[in-house]
């Protein structure tokens, strides 16, 4: 399976769409209030719908774009491209290597497998992929890793895509755009702070240095 198969895909099985309905509740786009994910909620470049939960109090948008008469779904591939766990849903046993999906965001994913139980019942097969440089992030998976349709898997699941993503962070591509961030904010604070210092003084200030009032400043962005 190539990278262009995948984001191309417009086959939904009767299995995937009983494990969405299983994530959360599928909701319109359109002037959707909640977390949009960075999903389009006013043109529709993005779809019409996708799937949201609240966990906990933490609002999870999954990414489901689907742009009509677009054959190499370019903003499927834009918005999963940019996320930093993905999940791999399988309707049979089918090998997955993440390499197909080339990204330099995405680091962990989460494959789940459609099984059946002797009787009949849902059962899902899971496993985890992650780069190197991501720390271990739990539930641990039990072995054999394979869980019975339920609201305890759910559960499990969720807090399990949520503690990848805190993981990610720590891994050292995040790591070194966080210090950076932060020490730019630092930098930011740090000239604001000396200028007010200087204006409540008296103190001289260049015309280039002045800040005016609503002017966006970090202390004016953070209040």
């Amino acid at each position: 399976t190539t990278e262009e198969e995948v984001f191309s895909n417009t086959v939904e099985s009767q299995g995937f769409l009983e494990f969405l309905d299983f994530l959360g509740d599928k909701i319109q786009l359109q002037d959707f209030r909640g977390f949009r994910g960075g999903l389009d909620v006013t043109r529709g470049q993005t779809g019409t719908e996708s799937v949201y939960t609240n966990f906990r109090g933490k609002e999870i948008m999954f990414h489901l774009p689907f742009t009509e008469g677009d054959s190499q779904q370019l903003q499927r591939k834009r918005h999963i491209g940019n996320d930093i766990v993905a999940i791999i849903f399988q309707d049979e046993s089918t090998p997955f290597v993440p390499d197909m999906i080339a990204s330099n965001f995405l680091h962990a994913y989460v494959v789940v497998q459609l099984t059946h139980s002797t009787t009949g019942d849902t059962l899902y097969k899971v496993s985890v992929t992650a780069r190197d440089d991501v720390p271990f992030f739990g539930p641990p998976l039990p072995n054999p890793a394979i869980f019975k349709k339920s609201a305890e898997f759910r559960e499990f699941l969720l807090v399990k895509l949520i503690n990848a993503e805190y993981s990610c962070y720590r891994a050292e591509k995040f790591a070194k755009l966080e210090e950076r961030t932060r020490s730019a904010l630092l930098e930011s604070l740090f000239e604001e702070l000396q200028l007010r210092s200087r204006s409540m003084m008296g103190l001289p200030v260049g015309e280039d240095d002045k800040i005016e009032n609503g002017s966006g400043g970090f202390l004016e962005n953070f209040k």
